[in-house]
């Protein structure tokens, strides 16, 4: 079993996902082999929350050019983690707000 810090690589900071932080509603950057189970467990294990759900969805890489050469850049996981109504506010988010 990987641990936790394996599993959970960044947070998503984006204009979106900042929406969501009001509602309890996280986003991560994940490990592509990771599991919903795997990564609810690592985000209670990291930040002493409770999750209530976990939805995953696999992003595909942006086509990206540097003069005549193309490519893609890499796919990752994302995951957006909800907290139950009674669990803690995640702090790393507070500040962004």
């Amino acid at each position: 079993m990987k641990l936790a810090q394996e599993i959970i690589l960044a947070p998503v900071i984006t204009e979106e996902s900042m929406m969501g932080v009001a509602d309890k509603k996280y986003a991560f950057k994940v490990a592509k082999d990771a599991t919903k189970v795997d990564i609810k467990k690592a985000v209670e294990q990291l930040f002493g929350v409770k999750v209530a759900k976990v939805n995953t969805m696999n992003v595909k890489g942006h086509l990206r050019r540097y003069g005549r050469f193309e490519g893609y850049t890499s796919s990752w996981k994302k995951a957006l983690v909800t907290l139950t109504e009674d669990s803690k506010t995640i702090e790393f988010f507070d500040g962004m707000m």
